[in-house]
Protein backbone atom coordinates (compact mmCIF):
# COMPACT_ATOMS: atom_id res chain seq x y z
CA UNK A 1 0.00 0.00 0.00
CA UNK A 2 1.34 3.26 -1.10
CA UNK A 3 1.97 5.24 2.02
CA UNK A 4 1.74 8.59 0.62
CA UNK A 5 -1.66 7.94 -0.57
CA UNK A 6 -2.88 6.28 2.76
CA UNK A 7 -1.45 9.50 4.52
CA UNK A 8 -3.01 11.81 2.00
CA UNK A 9 -6.51 10.41 2.66
CA UNK A 10 -5.85 10.20 6.41
CA UNK A 11 -5.45 14.40 6.14
CA UNK A 12 -8.07 14.82 4.25
CA UNK A 13 -10.51 13.28 7.03
CA UNK A 14 -9.57 14.99 9.38
CA UNK A 15 -9.50 18.51 7.95
CA UNK A 16 -12.98 17.45 6.78
CA UNK A 17 -14.23 16.83 10.19
CA UNK A 18 -12.81 19.67 11.97
CA UNK A 19 -15.06 21.83 9.42
CA UNK A 20 -18.38 19.71 9.11
CA UNK A 21 -21.58 19.55 10.92
CA UNK A 22 -23.60 16.32 10.82
CA UNK A 23 -26.77 17.63 8.32
CA UNK A 24 -27.65 14.24 6.58
CA UNK A 25 -30.71 12.66 6.83
CA UNK A 26 -29.57 9.35 7.25
CA UNK A 27 -27.71 7.89 10.51
CA UNK A 28 -25.18 5.54 9.86
CA UNK A 29 -24.54 4.84 13.49
CA UNK A 30 -28.15 3.94 14.36
CA UNK A 31 -28.36 1.17 16.50
CA UNK A 32 -27.60 -2.38 14.29
CA UNK A 33 -29.71 -5.43 15.83
CA UNK A 34 -30.07 -8.73 14.02
CA UNK A 35 -32.60 -8.41 11.26
CA UNK A 36 -35.70 -9.65 13.72
CA UNK A 37 -36.38 -6.40 15.66
CA UNK A 38 -38.40 -3.59 15.17
CA UNK A 39 -38.09 -0.42 16.67
CA UNK A 40 -39.28 3.38 16.54
CA UNK A 41 -36.49 5.97 16.39
CA UNK A 42 -37.05 8.57 19.42
CA UNK A 43 -33.54 9.82 19.92
CA UNK A 44 -34.80 11.26 23.80
CA UNK A 45 -35.79 7.99 25.10
CA UNK A 46 -34.03 5.17 26.44
CA UNK A 47 -34.97 1.87 24.48
CA UNK A 48 -35.00 -1.27 25.50
CA UNK A 49 -35.66 -4.88 23.80
CA UNK A 50 -36.30 -8.03 25.40
CA UNK A 51 -37.27 -11.32 23.40
CA UNK A 52 -36.16 -15.26 22.66
CA UNK A 53 -35.08 -16.82 19.27
CA UNK A 54 -35.64 -20.47 18.64
CA UNK A 55 -34.35 -22.55 15.98
CA UNK A 56 -34.08 -26.27 14.98
CA UNK A 57 -32.13 -27.97 12.31
CA UNK A 58 -30.80 -31.38 10.68
CA UNK A 59 -26.91 -30.91 10.42
CA UNK A 60 -24.27 -29.62 13.14
CA UNK A 61 -24.83 -26.07 11.94
CA UNK A 62 -27.74 -23.66 10.82
CA UNK A 63 -28.32 -23.21 7.43
CA UNK A 64 -25.99 -20.66 6.07
CA UNK A 65 -28.59 -17.83 5.70
CA UNK A 66 -29.53 -18.22 9.69
CA UNK A 67 -25.84 -18.26 10.34
CA UNK A 68 -24.88 -15.57 8.13
CA UNK A 69 -24.44 -11.82 8.65
CA UNK A 70 -26.07 -12.09 12.16
CA UNK A 71 -23.20 -10.89 14.03
CA UNK A 72 -22.39 -14.58 14.66
CA UNK A 73 -25.28 -14.84 17.23
CA UNK A 74 -26.46 -17.75 15.61
CA UNK A 75 -24.40 -20.64 14.68
CA UNK A 76 -25.57 -24.30 15.56
CA UNK A 77 -28.35 -26.54 13.92
CA UNK A 78 -30.47 -25.98 18.12
CA UNK A 79 -30.85 -23.48 19.95
CA UNK A 80 -32.88 -21.57 22.23
CA UNK A 81 -31.91 -17.80 23.21
CA UNK A 82 -33.02 -15.07 25.03
CA UNK A 83 -32.10 -11.89 24.34
CA UNK A 84 -32.03 -8.37 26.11
CA UNK A 85 -30.68 -4.98 24.84
CA UNK A 86 -30.99 -1.58 26.48
CA UNK A 87 -29.77 1.22 24.59
CA UNK A 88 -30.03 5.60 24.31
CA UNK A 89 -29.31 6.64 19.93
CA UNK A 90 -26.74 9.80 19.62
CA UNK A 91 -29.12 12.60 18.13
CA UNK A 92 -27.53 13.43 15.07
CA UNK A 93 -29.47 16.55 15.20
CA UNK A 94 -27.72 17.94 18.09
CA UNK A 95 -23.95 19.31 18.07
CA UNK A 96 -23.04 17.21 20.98
CA UNK A 97 -24.67 13.87 21.97
CA UNK A 98 -24.55 10.63 23.45
CA UNK A 99 -25.57 7.03 23.43
CA UNK A 100 -24.97 3.62 24.58
CA UNK A 101 -25.83 -0.12 24.62
CA UNK A 102 -25.83 -3.08 26.21
CA UNK A 103 -27.04 -6.66 24.65
CA UNK A 104 -26.87 -9.61 26.47
CA UNK A 105 -27.76 -13.48 25.06
CA UNK A 106 -28.18 -16.23 27.43
CA UNK A 107 -29.40 -19.83 26.45
CA UNK A 108 -29.18 -23.25 24.99
CA UNK A 109 -27.26 -24.53 21.94
CA UNK A 110 -26.45 -27.69 20.57
CA UNK A 111 -22.53 -29.14 19.94
CA UNK A 112 -20.69 -30.54 16.79
CA UNK A 113 -18.09 -32.37 17.29
CA UNK A 114 -14.49 -31.89 16.31
CA UNK A 115 -11.39 -33.83 16.03
CA UNK A 116 -8.66 -33.16 18.44
CA UNK A 117 -4.95 -35.13 18.43
CA UNK A 118 -5.01 -37.83 20.92
CA UNK A 119 -1.12 -39.67 21.34
CA UNK A 120 -1.28 -43.26 19.41
CA UNK A 121 -4.90 -42.58 18.24
CA UNK A 122 -4.30 -39.91 15.82
CA UNK A 123 -6.84 -37.24 15.20
CA UNK A 124 -10.05 -38.14 16.93
CA UNK A 125 -13.67 -36.22 16.38
CA UNK A 126 -14.39 -36.41 20.09
CA UNK A 127 -14.34 -32.82 21.13
CA UNK A 128 -17.71 -31.45 21.44
CA UNK A 129 -17.87 -27.57 21.57
CA UNK A 130 -20.78 -25.43 21.63
CA UNK A 131 -21.18 -21.73 22.26
CA UNK A 132 -20.82 -19.99 25.50
CA UNK A 133 -24.31 -20.28 27.69
CA UNK A 134 -24.18 -16.40 27.91
CA UNK A 135 -21.95 -13.93 26.56
CA UNK A 136 -22.23 -9.93 26.26
CA UNK A 137 -22.89 -9.26 22.62
CA UNK A 138 -22.45 -5.41 22.99
CA UNK A 139 -21.44 -3.15 25.20
CA UNK A 140 -20.26 0.38 24.56
CA UNK A 141 -20.56 4.20 24.86
CA UNK A 142 -20.56 6.61 21.99
CA UNK A 143 -20.14 10.32 21.78
CA UNK A 144 -20.79 12.80 19.15
CA UNK A 145 -19.26 16.68 18.79
CA UNK A 146 -20.82 18.40 15.54
CA UNK A 147 -19.68 15.71 12.66
CA UNK A 148 -16.95 13.61 14.72
CA UNK A 149 -17.62 10.65 17.00
CA UNK A 150 -16.27 8.54 19.14
CA UNK A 151 -17.39 5.12 20.38
CA UNK A 152 -15.80 2.46 23.50
CA UNK A 153 -16.47 -0.49 23.73
CA UNK A 154 -18.26 -4.01 21.95
CA UNK A 155 -20.50 -2.45 19.42
CA UNK A 156 -22.64 -3.99 16.28
CA UNK A 157 -20.43 -3.87 13.22
CA UNK A 158 -21.42 -0.63 11.17
CA UNK A 159 -23.56 -0.43 7.91
CA UNK A 160 -21.65 -1.14 4.80
CA UNK A 161 -21.28 1.74 2.88
CA UNK A 162 -21.39 -0.31 -0.73
CA UNK A 163 -23.81 -3.39 -0.36
CA UNK A 164 -26.86 -3.33 1.28
CA UNK A 165 -27.03 -5.02 4.72
CA UNK A 166 -30.68 -6.31 4.67
CA UNK A 167 -30.07 -8.27 1.04
CA UNK A 168 -26.24 -8.74 0.23
CA UNK A 169 -24.42 -11.85 0.92
CA UNK A 170 -22.18 -9.56 2.58
CA UNK A 171 -19.42 -6.89 2.24
CA UNK A 172 -16.23 -8.73 1.56
CA UNK A 173 -14.15 -6.95 4.06
CA UNK A 174 -16.56 -6.34 7.29
CA UNK A 175 -19.99 -7.92 6.70
CA UNK A 176 -21.35 -8.05 10.54
CA UNK A 177 -20.95 -11.64 9.59
CA UNK A 178 -18.80 -11.98 13.21
CA UNK A 179 -19.34 -11.14 16.83
CA UNK A 180 -18.12 -7.53 17.36
CA UNK A 181 -14.67 -7.37 19.31
CA UNK A 182 -14.08 -4.40 22.03
CA UNK A 183 -12.34 -1.48 20.78
CA UNK A 184 -12.13 2.19 20.23
CA UNK A 185 -12.99 3.58 17.12
CA UNK A 186 -13.71 7.47 15.69
CA UNK A 187 -14.67 9.34 12.60
CA UNK A 188 -17.21 10.88 10.68
CA UNK A 189 -20.92 10.33 11.80
CA UNK A 190 -21.68 10.38 8.18
CA UNK A 191 -20.52 11.66 4.63
CA UNK A 192 -19.75 15.27 5.16
CA UNK A 193 -19.74 18.23 2.39
CA UNK A 194 -15.79 18.74 1.46
CA UNK A 195 -15.51 22.78 1.63
CA UNK A 196 -15.24 24.58 -1.48
CA UNK A 197 -16.68 22.11 -3.79
CA UNK A 198 -20.33 23.69 -3.12
CA UNK A 199 -21.72 20.40 -1.94
CA UNK A 200 -20.90 18.34 -4.71
CA UNK A 201 -18.20 16.12 -3.21
CA UNK A 202 -18.48 14.45 0.15
CA UNK A 203 -15.62 12.57 2.21
CA UNK A 204 -16.74 9.90 5.00
CA UNK A 205 -14.12 7.55 7.06
CA UNK A 206 -13.12 5.97 10.19
CA UNK A 207 -10.53 4.36 12.18
CA UNK A 208 -10.53 1.89 14.79
CA UNK A 209 -8.52 -0.66 16.97
CA UNK A 210 -10.01 -3.82 18.23
CA UNK A 211 -8.95 -6.74 20.66
CA UNK A 212 -9.57 -10.59 19.67
CA UNK A 213 -12.03 -12.05 22.20
CA UNK A 214 -10.94 -16.01 20.77
CA UNK A 215 -8.89 -17.23 22.82
CA UNK A 216 -10.15 -19.96 24.33
CA UNK A 217 -12.51 -20.50 21.10
CA UNK A 218 -9.28 -21.14 19.15
CA UNK A 219 -7.73 -23.30 21.58
CA UNK A 220 -10.62 -25.28 22.30
CA UNK A 221 -11.56 -26.04 18.65
CA UNK A 222 -8.37 -26.47 17.46
CA UNK A 223 -6.77 -30.15 16.37
CA UNK A 224 -3.39 -29.52 18.44
CA UNK A 225 -2.16 -31.38 15.60
CA UNK A 226 0.62 -30.21 13.04
CA UNK A 227 -0.28 -26.21 12.22
CA UNK A 228 -0.10 -23.18 14.62
CA UNK A 229 -2.79 -20.81 16.92
CA UNK A 230 -2.32 -17.57 17.48
CA UNK A 231 -4.04 -15.69 20.09
CA UNK A 232 -4.74 -12.62 21.83
CA UNK A 233 -3.85 -10.20 18.77
CA UNK A 234 -4.91 -6.80 17.98
CA UNK A 235 -6.75 -5.56 14.66
CA UNK A 236 -6.99 -2.15 12.69
CA UNK A 237 -10.14 -1.28 10.64
CA UNK A 238 -10.17 1.93 8.85
CA UNK A 239 -11.96 3.39 5.78
CA UNK A 240 -12.56 5.93 3.26
CA UNK A 241 -14.90 7.14 1.12
CA UNK A 242 -15.40 9.76 -1.28
CA UNK A 243 -19.05 10.42 -2.63
CA UNK A 244 -20.72 12.77 -5.21
CA UNK A 245 -23.96 14.32 -4.22
CA UNK A 246 -26.55 11.64 -3.72
CA UNK A 247 -29.31 14.04 -4.83
CA UNK A 248 -28.36 14.38 -8.11
CA UNK A 249 -29.51 11.91 -10.97
CA UNK A 250 -26.36 9.89 -10.70
CA UNK A 251 -23.51 9.67 -7.51
CA UNK A 252 -20.54 7.82 -7.72
CA UNK A 253 -19.17 6.56 -4.46
CA UNK A 254 -15.60 5.43 -4.63
CA UNK A 255 -12.97 4.70 -1.36
CA UNK A 256 -10.93 1.92 0.00
CA UNK A 257 -11.12 -0.41 3.25
CA UNK A 258 -7.94 -1.94 5.14
CA UNK A 259 -8.02 -3.97 7.98
CA UNK A 260 -5.02 -5.10 9.35
CA UNK A 261 -4.44 -8.34 12.56
CA UNK A 262 -1.29 -8.04 14.39
CA UNK A 263 0.12 -8.85 17.68
CA UNK A 264 -0.59 -11.95 19.83
CA UNK A 265 1.31 -15.15 20.64
CA UNK A 266 1.85 -17.53 18.17
CA UNK A 267 2.11 -21.47 19.55
CA UNK A 268 3.86 -23.82 16.60
CA UNK A 269 3.41 -27.84 16.87
CA UNK A 270 4.36 -30.41 14.65
CA UNK A 271 2.61 -33.68 15.59
CA UNK A 272 0.98 -32.53 18.51
CA UNK A 273 3.93 -31.09 20.30
CA UNK A 274 4.72 -27.70 20.58
CA UNK A 275 7.84 -26.65 18.96
CA UNK A 276 8.24 -22.94 19.32
CA UNK A 277 6.37 -19.68 20.89
CA UNK A 278 6.76 -16.34 19.01
CA UNK A 279 5.56 -13.42 21.22
CA UNK A 280 4.48 -10.80 18.25
CA UNK A 281 5.08 -7.23 18.50
CA UNK A 282 2.21 -5.24 19.76
CA UNK A 283 3.90 -2.37 20.98
CA UNK A 284 3.31 1.38 20.00
CA UNK A 285 5.69 1.31 16.64
CA UNK A 286 3.32 -1.88 15.79
CA UNK A 287 0.17 -0.02 16.26
CA UNK A 288 1.48 2.67 14.24
CA UNK A 289 2.36 0.30 11.34
CA UNK A 290 -0.75 -1.39 11.57
CA UNK A 291 -2.53 2.01 10.64
CA UNK A 292 0.09 2.80 8.15
CA UNK A 293 1.86 -0.08 6.78
CA UNK A 294 5.58 -0.73 6.44
CA UNK A 295 7.89 -3.24 6.38
CA UNK A 296 10.33 -4.74 9.58
CA UNK A 297 7.73 -7.39 10.62
CA UNK A 298 8.09 -8.86 14.12
CA UNK A 299 8.37 -12.17 12.05
CA UNK A 300 11.90 -11.93 11.51
CA UNK A 301 12.46 -10.88 7.91
CA UNK A 302 12.42 -7.22 7.23
CA UNK A 303 10.81 -7.55 4.36
CA UNK A 304 7.52 -8.06 5.16
CA UNK A 305 4.84 -6.03 6.23
CA UNK A 306 3.92 -5.81 10.24
CA UNK A 307 0.80 -8.14 10.18
CA UNK A 308 -2.17 -9.61 8.50
CA UNK A 309 -3.30 -6.74 6.26
CA UNK A 310 -6.65 -7.26 4.06
CA UNK A 311 -8.81 -4.63 2.38
CA UNK A 312 -10.81 -4.23 -0.67
CA UNK A 313 -11.14 -1.36 -3.25
CA UNK A 314 -14.85 -0.51 -3.32
CA UNK A 315 -17.13 1.34 -5.94
CA UNK A 316 -20.77 2.38 -6.51
CA UNK A 317 -22.74 3.97 -9.14
CA UNK A 318 -26.07 5.28 -7.94
CA UNK A 319 -29.19 6.07 -10.94
CA UNK A 320 -32.21 7.87 -9.13
CA UNK A 321 -34.81 6.73 -11.68
CA UNK A 322 -37.15 9.09 -9.44
CA UNK A 323 -38.36 10.00 -5.92
CA UNK A 324 -39.19 6.91 -4.79
CA UNK A 325 -36.84 4.34 -7.17
CA UNK A 326 -33.04 3.89 -7.34
CA UNK A 327 -30.68 1.41 -9.26
CA UNK A 328 -27.12 0.83 -7.37
CA UNK A 329 -24.40 -0.89 -9.32
CA UNK A 330 -21.42 -1.64 -7.29
CA UNK A 331 -18.07 -3.15 -7.14
CA UNK A 332 -15.35 -4.40 -4.57
CA UNK A 333 -12.07 -5.69 -5.22
CA UNK A 334 -10.56 -7.93 -2.47
CA UNK A 335 -6.71 -7.40 -1.80
CA UNK A 336 -4.13 -8.82 0.25
CA UNK A 337 -0.97 -6.92 -0.91
CA UNK A 338 0.47 -4.72 -3.63
CA UNK A 339 -1.13 -6.96 -6.17
CA UNK A 340 -4.29 -6.71 -5.35
CA UNK A 341 -3.59 -3.09 -4.90
CA UNK A 342 -2.42 -3.18 -8.01
CA UNK A 343 -5.67 -5.00 -9.48
CA UNK A 344 -3.22 -7.83 -10.77
CA UNK A 345 -5.93 -10.79 -9.08
CA UNK A 346 -7.85 -10.47 -12.63
CA UNK A 347 -11.99 -10.49 -11.96
CA UNK A 348 -11.51 -10.89 -8.32
CA UNK A 349 -13.98 -9.17 -6.55
CA UNK A 350 -18.15 -9.27 -5.87
CA UNK A 351 -19.91 -7.41 -8.17
CA UNK A 352 -23.64 -6.09 -7.78
CA UNK A 353 -26.61 -5.04 -9.02
CA UNK A 354 -29.55 -3.32 -6.09
CA UNK A 355 -32.59 -1.89 -7.34
CA UNK A 356 -34.13 0.08 -3.73
CA UNK A 357 -38.14 1.16 -4.09
CA UNK A 358 -38.70 3.56 -0.65
CA UNK A 359 -42.50 3.58 -1.08
CA UNK A 360 -43.62 2.09 1.57
CA UNK A 361 -46.79 -0.11 0.67
CA UNK A 362 -44.68 -1.48 -2.16
CA UNK A 363 -45.05 -5.10 -2.53
CA UNK A 364 -40.79 -5.08 -3.92
CA UNK A 365 -38.67 -2.94 -1.34
CA UNK A 366 -35.73 -3.98 -3.37
CA UNK A 367 -34.03 -6.67 -4.82
CA UNK A 368 -30.28 -7.74 -5.01
CA UNK A 369 -27.98 -9.82 -7.73
CA UNK A 370 -24.82 -10.32 -6.95
CA UNK A 371 -21.35 -12.44 -8.48
CA UNK A 372 -18.65 -12.96 -6.58
CA UNK A 373 -15.23 -14.57 -7.53
CA UNK A 374 -11.88 -15.46 -5.42
CA UNK A 375 -10.28 -17.82 -7.62
CA UNK A 376 -7.42 -15.71 -9.37
CA UNK A 377 -5.86 -14.82 -6.10
CA UNK A 378 -3.20 -12.86 -7.96
CA UNK A 379 -2.03 -16.47 -9.39
CA UNK A 380 -0.23 -19.45 -7.85
CA UNK A 381 3.41 -17.66 -7.62
CA UNK A 382 5.15 -15.42 -5.74
CA UNK A 383 8.79 -14.23 -5.76
CA UNK A 384 10.88 -11.54 -4.51
CA UNK A 385 14.83 -11.50 -5.37
CA UNK A 386 14.90 -10.41 -1.79
CA UNK A 387 13.53 -13.61 -0.49
CA UNK A 388 16.60 -15.07 -2.26
CA UNK A 389 19.62 -12.94 -1.60
CA UNK A 390 22.39 -13.41 -3.90
CA UNK A 391 20.64 -15.80 -6.99
CA UNK A 392 20.91 -14.15 -10.30
CA UNK A 393 17.11 -14.01 -10.52
CA UNK A 394 16.02 -10.11 -10.88
CA UNK A 395 12.44 -10.38 -11.50
CA UNK A 396 9.60 -10.69 -9.20
CA UNK A 397 6.40 -12.55 -9.18
CA UNK A 398 3.64 -10.67 -7.26
CA UNK A 399 1.02 -13.13 -6.34
CA UNK A 400 -0.10 -16.16 -4.48
CA UNK A 401 -2.42 -14.41 -2.78
CA UNK A 402 -4.21 -16.39 0.19
CA UNK A 403 -7.86 -14.52 0.58
CA UNK A 404 -8.70 -14.34 4.33
CA UNK A 405 -5.50 -16.45 5.56
CA UNK A 406 -1.78 -15.63 6.78
CA UNK A 407 1.02 -17.39 7.38
CA UNK A 408 1.35 -15.95 11.24
CA UNK A 409 -2.71 -15.47 11.99
CA UNK A 410 -5.14 -17.77 11.98
CA UNK A 411 -7.16 -16.05 9.74
CA UNK A 412 -9.62 -13.25 9.07
CA UNK A 413 -12.12 -14.59 11.20
CA UNK A 414 -13.88 -14.16 14.79
CA UNK A 415 -14.67 -16.96 17.06
CA UNK A 416 -14.56 -18.95 13.92
CA UNK A 417 -17.01 -16.71 11.66
CA UNK A 418 -15.97 -14.54 8.56
CA UNK A 419 -14.54 -10.60 9.36
CA UNK A 420 -15.37 -10.67 5.50
CA UNK A 421 -17.91 -12.52 3.22
CA UNK A 422 -19.88 -15.01 4.70
CA UNK A 423 -19.62 -16.66 1.41
CA UNK A 424 -16.15 -18.05 2.29
CA UNK A 425 -16.64 -20.35 4.94
CA UNK A 426 -15.55 -19.57 8.03
CA UNK A 427 -13.48 -21.92 10.36
CA UNK A 428 -16.31 -22.96 12.29
CA UNK A 429 -17.21 -25.20 9.68
CA UNK A 430 -13.84 -27.66 10.08
CA UNK A 431 -14.78 -30.52 11.98
CA UNK A 432 -11.55 -31.18 11.49
CA UNK A 433 -10.40 -28.76 14.22
CA UNK A 434 -8.20 -26.84 11.03
CA UNK A 435 -8.72 -23.21 12.85
CA UNK A 436 -7.63 -21.62 9.50
CA UNK A 437 -9.75 -20.91 5.78
CA UNK A 438 -10.08 -23.93 3.64
CA UNK A 439 -12.31 -23.07 1.28
CA UNK A 440 -11.28 -19.48 -0.15
CA UNK A 441 -10.70 -20.04 -3.59
CA UNK A 442 -14.64 -19.44 -4.34
CA UNK A 443 -17.05 -18.98 -6.70
CA UNK A 444 -20.63 -17.83 -6.96
CA UNK A 445 -24.08 -16.38 -7.15
CA UNK A 446 -26.62 -14.92 -4.54
CA UNK A 447 -30.23 -12.93 -5.20
CA UNK A 448 -32.24 -11.41 -2.32
CA UNK A 449 -35.39 -9.84 -2.29
CA UNK A 450 -37.84 -8.17 0.41
CA UNK A 451 -40.93 -6.19 0.71
CA UNK A 452 -44.56 -5.86 2.00
CA UNK A 453 -46.98 -8.81 2.40
CA UNK A 454 -49.80 -5.78 3.08
CA UNK A 455 -50.37 -2.30 2.20
CA UNK A 456 -49.17 -0.96 5.28
CA UNK A 457 -46.33 -3.14 5.51
CA UNK A 458 -47.07 -5.19 8.87
CA UNK A 459 -46.54 -7.88 7.18
CA UNK A 460 -43.14 -8.35 5.22
CA UNK A 461 -41.34 -10.91 3.37
CA UNK A 462 -37.61 -11.71 2.85
CA UNK A 463 -36.13 -14.08 0.22
CA UNK A 464 -32.84 -15.25 -0.55
CA UNK A 465 -31.00 -18.02 -3.14
CA UNK A 466 -26.90 -18.88 -3.77
CA UNK A 467 -24.79 -21.09 -4.94
CA UNK A 468 -21.26 -21.92 -4.99
CA UNK A 469 -18.25 -23.70 -5.96
CA UNK A 470 -14.87 -23.43 -3.67
CA UNK A 471 -11.48 -25.40 -5.18
CA UNK A 472 -10.08 -25.44 -1.76
CA UNK A 473 -7.04 -22.58 -1.36
CA UNK A 474 -3.91 -21.59 -3.39
CA UNK A 475 -1.84 -23.67 -1.86
CA UNK A 476 -4.22 -26.83 -0.50
CA UNK A 477 -6.59 -27.14 -3.79
CA UNK A 478 -9.10 -29.49 -3.44
CA UNK A 479 -8.72 -32.57 -5.87
CA UNK A 480 -12.63 -32.31 -6.96
CA UNK A 481 -14.35 -28.91 -6.34
CA UNK A 482 -17.27 -29.03 -3.48
CA UNK A 483 -20.35 -26.64 -3.97
CA UNK A 484 -23.15 -25.81 -2.11
CA UNK A 485 -27.27 -24.08 -2.70
CA UNK A 486 -28.30 -22.21 -0.26
CA UNK A 487 -32.49 -20.62 0.09
CA UNK A 488 -33.96 -19.08 2.49
CA UNK A 489 -37.47 -17.69 3.06
CA UNK A 490 -38.55 -15.30 5.95
CA UNK A 491 -41.82 -14.17 7.31
CA UNK A 492 -42.15 -10.81 9.29
CA UNK A 493 -45.37 -9.30 11.33
CA UNK A 494 -45.32 -6.37 13.91
CA UNK A 495 -47.96 -4.87 15.24
CA UNK A 496 -49.59 -1.63 14.37
CA UNK A 497 -48.99 1.41 16.40
CA UNK A 498 -51.83 2.59 18.58
CA UNK A 499 -52.59 -0.87 19.54
CA UNK A 500 -51.84 -2.52 23.22
CA UNK A 501 -49.57 -5.03 21.25
CA UNK A 502 -47.24 -1.68 19.60
CA UNK A 503 -43.89 -2.86 20.03
CA UNK A 504 -44.24 -6.57 19.39
CA UNK A 505 -42.84 -8.42 16.33
CA UNK A 506 -42.59 -12.24 15.33
CA UNK A 507 -40.51 -13.59 12.51
CA UNK A 508 -40.50 -17.22 10.77
CA UNK A 509 -36.91 -17.70 8.77
CA UNK A 510 -37.09 -21.08 6.60
CA UNK A 511 -33.76 -21.92 5.57
CA UNK A 512 -32.11 -25.28 4.03
CA UNK A 513 -28.29 -26.25 2.31
CA UNK A 514 -27.72 -28.25 -0.30
CA UNK A 515 -24.31 -29.88 -1.15
CA UNK A 516 -20.78 -31.07 -0.63
CA UNK A 517 -19.19 -27.79 0.61
CA UNK A 518 -21.77 -27.41 3.66
CA UNK A 519 -23.61 -30.43 3.80
CA UNK A 520 -27.63 -31.13 3.28
CA UNK A 521 -29.64 -29.39 6.42
CA UNK A 522 -33.06 -27.98 6.55
CA UNK A 523 -33.43 -25.56 9.15
CA UNK A 524 -36.44 -22.67 10.93
CA UNK A 525 -36.35 -20.07 13.43
CA UNK A 526 -38.94 -18.29 15.19
CA UNK A 527 -38.01 -15.10 17.34
CA UNK A 528 -40.60 -12.97 19.17
CA UNK A 529 -39.34 -9.65 20.16
CA UNK A 530 -40.72 -6.91 22.08
CA UNK A 531 -39.51 -3.22 22.05
CA UNK A 532 -40.16 -0.40 24.23
CA UNK A 533 -39.03 2.81 25.26
CA UNK A 534 -38.86 4.83 28.80
CA UNK A 535 -39.33 8.83 27.92
CA UNK A 536 -39.28 9.73 31.86
CA UNK A 537 -42.10 11.75 30.98
CA UNK A 538 -41.56 13.24 27.84
CA UNK A 539 -44.42 13.50 25.27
Amino acid sequence: MKKSLIIILLAATALTTAAQDSTMVQNELEHKVPNFGVEKIDPSAIHYEVGAVVNAGSGDFAPHYIMANHAGMFTQANSTLAYGNVYRKIDTRRRLSWGAGLALVAGWSSSADYATWVDGLGLQNNNPQHPARAWVQQAYVIGKYRGVYATVGQSFPRNSVIVSNKLSSGDITNSGNARPMPGLRAGLVNFQNIPLTHRWLQIKGEVGYYKAMDKNWINNHDNLYNHFTTTGYWMNYKNLYLRTNPNKRVAFTVGMQAACQFGGTRVMRENGKVTETIKQKADAEAFFKALIPSSGGSAGDNNYYEGNHIGSWDAALDVNIDLHNKVRFYWESPWEDGSGIGKLNGFDGLYGIEYCNSAWGSHIRGIVVEYLDFTNQSGPIHYAPGDHEGTPLTQEATGADDYYNNYAFNGYHHLGMSIGSPMVQGPIYNLDGYTRFADNMVRGFHVGAYGNIDQFGFWQYRVMASHRKSWGTPFVPRIEPVSATSLMAECQWRAPDGTKLQGLSANLRLAMDHGTLTGNNVGAQVSVIYHGNFTFGKK
